[in-house]
């Protein structure tokens, strides 16, 4: 028996990226108080555990307890992290979320194009 070589995961490059605005595609519609059809601006890229934290969508509560004696306690409200299926980015120009390809320009450079209109929705 041999020693089994070690492996490094090798974690999947995700498209979206910091600052990016993004729609919800998946969970409870708006009116049921879910998140659902919400377009919002994406705050953090979990990229090890294929997430994404999006501004204003996912919000949960935790009770803070008091720290010093005659302090109150207080609800804290953060917004916490979904995977990166439920989100779709935004084209501006279709006003609709849209799947992206890769299109490398005449400079040599990576930009992201709407598969849709074929708009680079990289700023």
């Amino acid at each position: 028996m041999g020693i089994r070589p070690i492996h490094k995961k090798q974690y999947r490059r995700l498209t979206i990226k910091k600052g990016d605005t993004v729609v919800v595609i998946s969970g409870r519609k708006q009116e049921e108080g879910g998140d659902l059809g919400k377009i919002a601006e994406v705050i953090r890229v979990i990229p090890k555990k294929n997430r994404v934290v999006v501004k204003g969508v996912n919000i949960r509560t935790r009770h803070q307890k008091p720290m010093m004696p005659g302090q109150k306690g207080s609800l804290v409200k953060s917004e916490a992290p979904i995977h990166r299926s439920r989100v779709m980015l935004y084209d501006p120009a279709e006003k609709k979320g849209v799947r992206i390809r890769h299109q490398i320009a005449e400079d040599g450079t990576k930009r992201r194009v709407s598969h849709r209109s074929g708009d680079v929705l990289d700023a």
